[in-house]
């Protein structure tokens, strides 16, 4: 169920509506970019309602599905009391672009109550004001029998009547104000001035994006071999690895996670715990990417080729497993785009091309990406 919002045409032009509703969230830069959630998660909704006067004001949140679909949620005042803060929570069921906006309107229902608790037991204005609520109850039930709620308007035409018979005018009032009365009207009572925000984005995500347990290892580590003869390490494979995989996946994780899987730089290589002089068999950290042998397009031929990368994740797939990549936008000093785009790169007052540095920490094998140099060609490769 949607309101109608009349009123807006004479809005156009003016910076709120005529209930403002302020300081909604979750709101990322004015709706610039999607709030985030995941399938399943509860999202808190809130905004800042109010109006002049001393009618009542109410709140209510507008929520479309990835299909077009709305749904109305009411809102509820938050405490403390008196700030009017507004609260919701929505739970989204798929995943997809949602969205939300939060419309203020007044609630003469809520208004006719304020007054009817106050007014009946004091003997003031006591026939009107029966009058006034029977006809609230009428218009309610005429539009619960035009969206089909039948069992709903026949109880709302009770309570019109009851609030015109001649019986004690405070057992009348006891009556009507019953839970199923109220909750009736909730969906069924009338909305004035409504006023909407813009809708805002939230973008919903498969449930693993909000949690999900990870398993980190180096495919080169399973299955690696010292080899007596040539007195080096062999490098284990992607084909090596799978008993690694079945060992995680018994373990329960959700997700097996790889270091970069590109072939390593030669220059300026680090050994074991960073140290500046390897070893003649030392691979090197794989997040100094790129090689003679390629870049971030290639593959690391001591792991094996696209092939046995398939099969890998292949065996991950049929265990439960996902693979997620590391997928780091730095260069070795060997990778191509170093001789191809060395406009990717900042450079220092010598002219050298800055490499990596979190002082006191230096990383002369890696290289990193000033996007703000070539945005175009970077994304464009």
């Amino acid at each position: 169920m949607t309101a109608a919002t009349p009123h807006l045409s004479a809005l156009q032009g003016t910076p709120i509506g005529r209930i403002p509703v302020t300081n909604v969230s979750p709101v990322i830069q004015g709706g610039a970019f999607a709030a985030k959630a995941s399938v399943g998660e509860r999202i808190p909704i809130r905004a800042t309602v109010f109006r002049e006067g001393h009618d009542a004001v109410n709140a209510s949140v507008v929520l479309t599905d990835p299909s077009g679909v709305e749904r109305l949620v009411p809102m509820a005042p938050t405490t403390p009391l008196g700030f009017d803060w507004w609260a919701a929570s929505v739970v989204l069921d798929r995943e997809g672009p949602w969205t939300f906006r939060v419309e203020g309107w007044g609630d003469p229902w809520a208004t006719w109550v304020h007054n009817a608790e106050i007014k009946i037991p004091a003997g003031i204005d006591v026939s009107l004001v029966c009058t006034e609520g029977a006809a609230l109850f009428a218009a309610a039930a005429k539009r619960a029998s035009d969206a089909g709620a039948a069992d709903t308007a026949e109880l709302l035409r009770t309570a019109e009547n009851t609030l015109s018979s001649g019986t004690q005018v405070e057992d009348r009032l006891e009556v009507v104000l019953g839970e199923a009365t109220r909750a009736a009207m909730t969906q069924f009572g009338p909305r004035e001035l409504v006023s909407p925000t813009p809708d805002y984005p939230i973008f919903c995500d498969r449930q693993a994006a909000l949690y999900a347990s990870w398993y980190e290892f180096f495919p080169r580590s399973e299955g690696a071999r010292w080899d007596e003869k040539a007195q080096t390490w062999i490098s284990g494979t992607f084909d090596s690895s799978h008993s690694r995989l079945e060992a995680a996946a018994a373990m329960g994780f959700d997700v097996v996670y790889l270091p970069p899987i590109h072939p390593i730089g030669r220059a300026y290589r680090k050994g074991p715990n960073n140290t500046l002089d390897p070893g003649p068999s030392d691979p090197g950290s794989p997040w100094a990417i790129g090689a003679a042998e390629g870049g971030h397009d290639a593959i690391h031929p001591d792991l094996g080729d696209f092939d046995a990368f398939d099969r890998f994740v292949a065996k991950a797939q049929s265990l439960g497993l996902e693979i997620a990549l590391d997928f780091a936008l730095q260069a070795s000093p060997d990778h191509p785009w170093v001789t191809d785009h060395p406009e990717w790169f900042s450079k220092r007052a010598d002219g050298s091309i800055a490499y990596a540095e979190n002082p006191p920490k230096k990383y002369q094998d890696i290289y990193p990406i000033n996007f703000d140099i070539d945005k175009e060609g970077i994304y464009a490769e």
